[in-house]
This record gives C-alpha cells, sequence and structure tokens, in this order.
C-alpha cells in the first residue's frame, strides 16, 4: 500500500509517470512530454513575455478563454490522476486498501481542483470588473478625453499622461455629489515617475480653456462677486461637478459624466496641462478597497479627527493619534484621508496623497494574487473613469513603471498663488506646475529640496505675474514620520 499511494502521489505531482510505472507506457510518455512542454512554455512566457501577460490580464475575451483553459488543464491533471492510481492498484487488492486508495485519490483531485476554481473564480472576477468599469472607446460617450486611441503604441507622441484624480460623496442622504479631493497625476511615460498636484476644494473663479463652451458663460471663471462667505460654496471648485452640468445640461457634448468632463476641462486650464482621462473614486466604497487589500500602513504626524464640525464647535469622538507605520483599516483611512475637524486643506492635501501611495505600495503581487477576487468586487463599486478598454494594456505596463519610479508632491504656495483668496493667480500657478514637471525629481533627498534643470527655458509669464518656483517632493520624504508637535485639541 505505501509503495502504491507513493506512485499515486509521483504521478499526481509529475502527470505521465504514474501511468509509465504502471505499464501502460505510451500513454505515460505523451502526457508527460506534454506535461513538460507546458512547464517549459509556462517558464518562457514568465521570462520573455511577462508585459504580454499582464497586458492580456485587462482584455475580456483573453480573461474568457483564460478561464475555460484553467477548468482544462484541472479536469485533465485529474483524469491522469485517477487513471495512474488504476493502473498503479493490484487487481486482488482487498476492500480496505481500495476505500483508502480511493480517498487518498480524491484528497488529491480536491488539491487540483480546489484552486483551480479560485483560479477560474478570480479570472472571472477581473473580467467582470473590466467590463463594467472600462468601456470601449465606441461604447461610451467623453466630452473630453482623447478622440482616437494608438493602441499599437500609445506614449508614441505622449511624453506626458494626465490623468485627474477626483473623491466625491454620492451618498444616498446626501444631495448631489461634491468633489472634496482633486489631484492631478502627471506621469512621466518613458520613466514611471509621478508628479502629484492636489488642488484645493474651495478655489473660487475655475478658469475654462479658450475654446470651451462653458467660457461663454462664465468669461472670468466659475464664480460671482459680492457674495458671502456661505454664498461662495456653491461657487467653488467643489461644487463645479454637480452646479455646472444643472446649470447647462449638455453643453460639452455628448458625454457619460459631464461633470468630470466640466472639472477636467477647468482643472487643466487652471494648471496649464492638457488632461487626459479621469478616474473618479466613490469614497463611500473607498473603506472596501482599502479593507479588500488587507489594510495600508501610514505615518500619523499628527492627531487626525475621526468626525466633529469645527465651525459648530462639535469636537469629534474618536481620534487617530500619531504613531509611526501606523495599520489602519479601511473606516480609519478613509478618516485618515479626509478628516477636517482642526485642520486646514493643506494637511488634508498631504494625506490624502500619503494614502494614495500606501495603496500603491500595498498593492504588492502577492496580495493581488490572494486577495484579488474582494478587490475587484471592491473595485466595480468604488471606479468610474473614462479610460477606453483599447487603453487598459498600455496602462498595465504604465503602471508597473509607476510601481518602481517616483511619486512626487508639487507644492504649491497657497500665499503666493491666492489660492485662498476669491481671485486665486492662476497664471503663477501654472506656472508653478510647468517648473515643477520641467525639473525631474531626484528620488534620494530626505529633506524638501528644489532641483533645477540647467538651461531650461520657460515661457514667458506676464508682467503682472510673479512665478513662484515648482518644488517637488518625494512622497516618500513628505509621508515619512515627522511630528511637529502642533496637534489639535
Amino acid at each position: 500500500m505505501p509503495k502504491l499511494l507513493g506512485f499515486t502521489l509521483l504521478g499526481a505531482v509529475i502527470p505521465g509517470l504514474g501511468l509509465i510505472v504502471g505499464g501502460r507506457r505510451r500513454i505515460g510518455a505523451f502526457v508527460l512530454t506534454l506535461f513538460l512542454g507546458l512547464i517549459g512554455l509556462v517558464v518562457y512566457v514568465g521570462l520573455t513575455r511577462r508585459d504580454e501577460v499582464l497586458a492580456a490580464a485587462v482584455v475580456p475575451s483573453r480573461l474568457l478563454m483564460t478561464s475555460v483553459v484553467i477548468g482544462a488543464v484541472a479536469f485533465c491533471w485529474i483524469v491522469v490522476i485517477v487513471a495512474s492510481h488504476r493502473s498503479l492498484r493490484p487487481a486482488t487488492g482487498g476492500a480496505g486498501g481500495r476505500a483508502f486508495g480511493a480517498t487518498f485519490v480524491g484528497l488529491l483531485c480536491f488539491a487540483i481542483a480546489a484552486p483551480a476554481a479560485v483560479g477560474v473564480q478570480s479570472v472571472l472576477a477581473q473580467r467582470s470588473l473590466v467590463q463594467d468599469v472600462f468601456q470601449a472607446q465606441g461604447e461610451s460617450k467623453s466630452a473630453t478625453r482623447p478622440s482616437t486611441v494608438n493602441v499599437k503604441d500609445p506614449w508614441e507622441d505622449k511624453p506626458r499622461l494626465n490623468l485627474l484624480l477626483l473623491g466625491g460623496d454620492d451618498a444616498p442622504s446626501r444631495e448631489g455629489v461634491r468633489t472634496d479631493t482633486v489631484i492631478v497625476a502627471s506621469i512621466d511615460t518613458k520613466t514611471g515617475n509621478t508628479a502629484l498636484v492636489s488642488l484645493p476644494r474651495n478655489l473660487t473663479f475655475m478658469p475654462f480653456p479658450a475654446d470651451s463652451p462653458l467660457r461663454k458663460y462664465y468669461p472670468n471663471g466659475f464664480g460671482k462677486e459680492g457674495l458671502s462667505l456661505d454664498g461662495r460654496l456653491e461657487w467653488m471648485l467643489t461644487a463645479m461637478y454637480q452646479n455646472v452640468p444643472d446649470a447647462h445640461p449638455g453643453i460639452l457634448g455628448p458625454s457619460d459624466n459631464e461633470g468630470a468632463d466640466v472639472v477636467k476641462q477647468s482643472v487643466g486650464e487652471a494648471i496649464g496641462l492638457k488632461l487626459d482621462y479621469y478616474l473618479q473614486v466613490n469614497l463611500q466604497s473607498f473603506p472596501e478597497i482599502v479593507d479588500a487589500l488587507g489594510g495600508i500602513r501610514v505615518n500619523v504626524n499628527e492627531r487626525v479627527a475621526m468626525g466633529g464640525v469645527s465651525s459648530s464647535h462639535i469636537p469629534p469622538k474618536e481620534w487617530i493619534e500619531p504613531g509611526p507605520n501606523q495599520y489602519l483599516d479601511g473606516r480609519h483611512a478613509l478618516w485618515f484621508a479626509r478628516g477636517r475637524y482642526g485642520a486646514d486643506d493643506d494637511q488634508r492635501q498631504v494625506r490624502q496623497r500619503c494614502v494614495i501611495k500606501s495603496i500603491v505600495d500595498a498593492a504588492d503581487p502577492q496580495t493581488l494574487v490572494t486577495k484579488y477576487k474582494a478587490i475587484a468586487r471592491a473595485g466595480r463599486h468604488l471606479l468610474r473613469t473614462d479610460i477606453p478598454q483599447e487603453l487598459l494594456p498600455a496602462m498595465v505596463q504604465l503602471a508597473l513603471k509607476v510601481k518602481s519610479g517616483t511619486v512626487s508632491n508639487v507644492t504649491l504656495d497657497s500665499d503666493k498663488l491666492r489660492l485662498k483668496y476669491l481671485h486665486p493667480d492662476y497664471q503663477a500657478l501654472r506656472d508653478t506646475v510647468e517648473n515643477a514637471l520641467e525639473s525631474a525629481p531626484a528620488p534620494t533627498p530626505t529633506t524638501p529640496t528644489t532641483p533645477t534643470t540647467p538651461g531650461t527655458t520657460r515661457k514667458p509669464t506676464t508682467a503682472t505675474t510673479t512665478a513662484p518656483p515648482g518644488p517637488t517632493q518625494n512622497l516618500a520624504d513628505a509621508c515619512a514620520y515627522n511630528p511637529n508637535g502642533d496637534q489639535p485639541n
């Protein structure tokens, strides 16, 4: 019996070997050759075609084919295990031995079927995520994204890809959608180095491009003079997503998300960049994706309120206390990014960028493999975008560069740029962003520096505008543990 079970196990680990030992040499040799050929093919593809495999992971038709292949291979493997045991089992064996052998074979088959079932489920979950979140270029409408996609080489004539990241809280109990988080990620398509530009949600008189139909209605930007502070709330950046489409429905043309198109145009004009696509996160579902990743780790440099209303002097009931490398689940991560009691927008923006960095760090290959079904399910509830399906293979390869590249923060001087005033200095803001992108950030400094590139040609500015420098700061430095002792009460 031990010898029989040993050869059965060996035939399961190396398909075909059990058949050869059991006397079925031809079919055994064929199965063994096929198995070794498949192993060689997998090794070859893994070593030389990794990017193509990852790109195929965002193509629905290939994902469906992959699920079928996984199921077929698992079925054939199970058939080989059963056939090997039958060939090895003696015809005169007793009933007890047969029952024990059948149980052992059943366990081996389960060891093959269970991982295969998980694999098929993960592949189909990925397929559902791609189909639900990303629409084909011809099946979706956008008034602001590029009209064509160069599938063969999307970055051929595009040195930088500019993505608008929006965070909106469209809860059932809340009227309308406010984009409290507005971040532009400008990605170097050659290196993957990424610069993040965070805009305060309370910016007023946000401009529109000269060729935008909205320029006619807001020639001086989205705003009104002579309003009280409360009156301005409906004329700030955070209100544009809802209020502009409500006032001028369909003005930009066919669109599946008019609010995002409006914000893309205005934010792009404000910082001097042509924004290509947007990614909108529903903050109500944000904790779900963090929990699916198994939580994140951040350095907490100051007490962060979980609730509370500063203007009404209502203190929070809970706090996230300072400390290095703290683990945050989804609920705490959301408050870490959004907590505003006793904090200003600048502090919140830094925390939001650190959360983005922590999520990128948490999405390592082991986590993605072991928890992907939960991640995909959360992604279906979390994301909305105008990135077309056709672009996804190239986006996956670019994401790998971002993962290994430098993520930096473009520092905005609120006072010099007048960001907290009724009329911010948008020309100076454009110059700041331009300078920051021209001076590539170095990944090594431990203290904020202002790198410069000798011989850089600057665009001329108007006589009335003094453009501040465009510093960048590596987020590894900005998000390091460095408590300043100035804590909210």
